[in-house]
């Protein structure tokens, strides 16, 4: 059993964005543009999206998304994610795919797959890039992350990691929150407690190195931005606008 699937968890009631996985970006739901790039990654079984809503279940069935109703009770998307995975006993691989990323690369789903699919040691996979403002890294919104030298992730930080002291030039890593699972690494991942690091840092991949799980860091060129507020939903948009422009001869 080699099969990966990928699962979006969406919900409504967003803190800071209520109804944001059905808010229109460019006349198109933020959620169904993260599906469609989803279709478009070459290595996954299937794609289900996990939600405890009826509004983003409806619309979503009538984009022809498979849908997982799940509980409302869950405190974070990877509760919600593991869920569905509980019961999709068909799948050796897991991909937790944000719902407001909606210029995820499919090359970048495809390759968290592979590395799973290669290396049977690496339990835990996801991304970062380099910052394109190194003055960015200084914001506590912006997750960072150290890697050691076969690429494994050392720690995860809302501070400025590692501490440039020497001035050596060494490049500050974003994290892009995707993430990709042995389907049993993820099913004891949320059963553990919260640790000391992910309650300081409010970081739950800190519970993964916490309690020893190997989570290897794909280091690609650019990431994509994710939408947290109407201003980034906003700022899409006009960089949607302008690509079009480009676009037109």
């Amino acid at each position: 059993m080699n099969k990966a699937v990928g699962i979006i968890p969406a919900r409504w009631n967003s803190t800071r964005f209520p109804g944001k996985p059905l808010h229109l970006v460019a006349g198109k739901p933020l959620l169904r543009r993260v599906l469609e790039r989803c279709r478009r990654a070459k290595n996954l079984d299937s794609l289900i999206i996990a939600t405890d809503d009826m509004r983003i279940a409806r619309v979503a069935f009538d984009w022809g998304a498979e849908v997982s109703l799940t509980s409302a009770r869950h405190r974070s998307g990877t509760d919600r994610v593991a869920e569905v995975a509980r019961k999709a006993k068909d799948f050796a691989h897991v991909i937790n795919i944000q719902g407001d990323e909606p210029l995820v690369d499919p090359r970048l789903i495809d390759k968290l797959v592979e590395r799973l699919r290669s290396n049977r040691k690496i339990e835990m996979v996801t991304a970062a890039h380099p910052f394109e403002n190194s003055a960015a890294a200084s914001s506590p919104h912006q997750v960072k992350v150290a890697v050691d030298l076969s690429g494994r992730a050392l720690y995860f930080s809302r501070a400025a990691i590692p501490f440039p002291r020497n001035l050596s030039g060494i490049k500050y890593l974003r994290h892009q929150g995707i993430y990709g699972f042995r389907r049993d690494t993820l099913l004891q991942f949320v059963k553990w407690k919260t640790t000391p690091l992910e309650r300081s840092e409010s970081l739950e991949q800190l519970r993964a190195l916490e309690n020893g799980v190997s989570v290897h860091v794909l280091v690609i060129a650019k990431g994509s931005p994710g939408v947290d507020t109407p201003e980034d939903a906003n700022a899409l948009e006009q960089k949607i606008a302008r690509v079009k422009r480009r676009a037109l001869p």
